[in-house]
């Protein structure tokens, strides 16, 4: 068999095997999805109307400012669902199972694909989820056709590519499960630092570039771009840019601390 099937037989095998934890293990993918479904439903029954109001949409139409947060609200989903990537990496170095994974004549880096691709599936699961109920809730992307659809989810993608890449890394350098929640936090909360809930342009002029210069404000203002035809600009190619190089990084990273232990 030659190495590039053994890496695809082995990495198969070991996204199976994530995928059947989390079936078996369900509770920490829906705490973590109760998240942005709360808080979308928190802003825009609580806060819709007067937020509306305040990006232009008129007093007493929250759905102005549900077609404005949706987008915000997938990335910050991504983000939370990233979380357990860290936690189950860490897990199974804590419990020594990568250890032996090691002794075992199988492909090294299919226990890293194994995770990534079993990450990736879950964050595009749960977009699909939170965005049923954002639909449920009256979010009509009226603007968006079959490419802009196709492109915001390649874009969904390629961000739960990059951030699954660095919770790796996390949960690889984390001593316990507990530590590499702690460690993946900004990833949920740097979404809600960004233009997801309010303009940069209304944020005080201390805070707009944090808000402005962070990878998740250009990906958010691309997906508004494209489901609800608002100009993108430059966003789209900082937002790839951004994934790419967290991507890199986190690719980098994770190799590094895989390879660290002796086999």
């Amino acid at each position: 068999m030659s190495s590039l099937a053994l890496a695809v037989r082995d990495s198969t095998t070991m996204l199976r095997r994530n995928l059947l934890h989390a079936r078996r293990y369900p509770s920490m993918t829906l705490n973590l999805l109760l998240t942005p479904v709360m808080l979308l439903l928190l802003f825009v029954y609580i806060f819709g109307d007067v937020m509306s109001a305040g990006i232009g949409g008129g007093g007493g139409d929250r759905s102005a400012y549900l077609a404005y947060l949706v987008p915000g609200i997938l990335m910050l989903t991504i983000g939370g669902t990233t979380i357990g990537t860290a936690v189950s990496v860490a897990m199974d170095m804590n419990e020594g199972i990568i250890a032996r994974f090691r002794t075992m004549a199988i492909h090294r880096g299919s226990v890293l694909i194994g995770h990534v691709v079993g990450s990736v599936l879950q964050c595009v699961l749960s977009v699909v989820l939170v965005g049923a109920v954002a639909v449920a809730i009256g979010f009509r992307a009226v603007h968006a056709g079959a490419l802009e659809w196709l492109l915001a989810l390649g874009l969904l993608a390629l961000v739960a590519l990059a951030l699954t890449w660095i919770a790796v890394g996390m949960g690889l350098s984390s001593p316990n499960a507990e530590a590499a929640s702690n460690n993946a936090l900004p990833l949920m909360v740097l979404p809600l630092l960004s233009s997801a809930f309010v303009p940069v342009d209304a944020m005080p002029g201390w805070f707009r570039p944090i808000a402005e210069y962070q990878p998740f404000t250009p990906a958010i203002e691309t997906l508004r771009g494209l489901l609800l035809g608002t100009r993108i600009g430059d966003n789209g190619w900082l937002a790839v840019v951004w994934c790419l190089g967290l991507a890199a990084l986190g690719y980098l990273w994770s190799r590094a601390r895989f390879d660290r232990d002796p086999t």
